[in-house]
């Protein structure tokens, strides 16, 4: 139990509570976890850390659902609002998880349209409405990518908070997971179980990816990176060729940690991956350094030790290195993605 909380919490930018996932990863029998995502386009490399993380839980005994909410995803406005168009996305998504290294026997792929028709579910929606207030309903509005005043044009905005800390009740799990930006639907999960006596979920959350210009001191919303601007994400399916280029116009200022998204993708991505980062160099300038943990590359690099190119340069190689099975799949597989393809490029 102990290596398998340490591999959860390497990840974890948070875990509420570390106390209640112990005694969670030490019962014996069905521990049960889920994510939500909206199918909405073409995955990139943030789903790298959502993948890796529900590998994790998987290897540590936990079943997933991967919720791939449609419904919530056509509330949300999504692939214009055509139904249809997201849950081709959801198929596509189905096979990106897989790609990417989930394990398929301890998966199970669900779609909230299963479940929409079911008096159960509506029931639990109005419960959890009953339990909260308007205002904070609206605060949470941040979990679908948008601010409060959007629910004045859009009422049905609304029910999606609702509807999200719903899922996490019917589909009863003990684990609801998700980036940062899910961490309001799932405290509000956990005030709901608390006044209704429903089991009150643990939440765990993984960091955002910031948009590869930088993310400076915009909000949550401005600084994840973003399918809709091309060039501030790295795609699963990017060649090397468009992973370098990306990177070499991205933000990485020299010796700074905090807000670059280049260090970023080496510490959530790079690290947990491969287990280390190698910096390929002149002599003149160093020569070749690997590093084995991320603690050691930081400081090495927040002293002025490794230059921003090359980090760059090593990136790529690494995320080349990752994401060449993904790709393999995909090539042998494109039947969902040539189609989730065509619906992205007419958007």
């Amino acid at each position: 139990m102990t290596s398998s909380f340490e591999g959860i919490k390497g990840l974890a930018e948070e875990i509420v509570t570390e106390g209640e996932l112990k005694v969670l990863l030490s019962k014996e029998g069905l521990k049960k976890g889920y994510v939500g995502i909206e199918p909405s386009g073409l995955m990139h490399t943030g789903h790298l850390i959502l993948s890796g993380m529900v590998r994790k839980l998987q290897d540590a005994g936990v079943q997933m659902d991967i919720l791939l909410a449609d419904w919530h995803a056509y509330i949300n406005d999504k692939l214009g609002g055509k139904i249809e168009d997201i849950r081709v996305c959801g198929k596509y998504m189905e096979d990106a998880f897989i790609a990417m290294g989930v394990d398929a026997k301890k998966t199970k792929f669900v779609y909230a349209s299963e479940y929409i028709g079911d008096s159960n579910y509506w029931e639990k929606v109005i419960r959890v409405s009953k339990s909260t207030s308007l205002q904070r309903v609206k605060r949470a509005l941040t979990i679908m990518g948008r601010k409060e005043d959007e629910a004045e044009l859009d009422s049905s905005k609304t029910l999606y908070p609702l509807m999200q800390v719903a899922d996490i009740f019917y589909l009863n799990v003990d684990i609801a997971y998700g980036g940062m930006d899910q961490r309001k639907a799932h405290m509000l999960a956990r005030d709901v179980a608390e006044k209704l006596c429903w089991k009150k979920p643990i939440a765990i959350h993984t960091p955002l990816l910031a948009g590869l210009q930088g993310a400076g001191k915009m909000d949550i919303l401005e600084a994840k990176m973003s399918k809709s601007n091309p060039d501030s994400a790295i795609f699963i399916h990017d060649s090397i060729d468009d992973i370098n280029r990306k990177l070499k116009k991205a933000f990485c200022p020299d010796k700074v940690i905090e807000g670059n998204p280049v260090i970023d993708i080496a510490k959530y991505i790079i690290f947990p991956r491969l287990g280390k980062l190698r910096i390929t160099r002149p002599e003149k300038w160093g020569g070749n350094i690997e590093f084995s943990n991320a603690k050691e590359f930081l400081a090495k690099y927040s002293e002025g030790g490794i230059h921003p190119m090359d980090l760059k340069t090593a990136v790529a190689q690494g995320l080349g290195e990752i994401l060449a099975p993904v790709q393999t799949y995909f090539k042998e597989n494109p039947m969902n993605y040539e189609k989730v393809k065509r619906l992205t490029i007419t958007r």
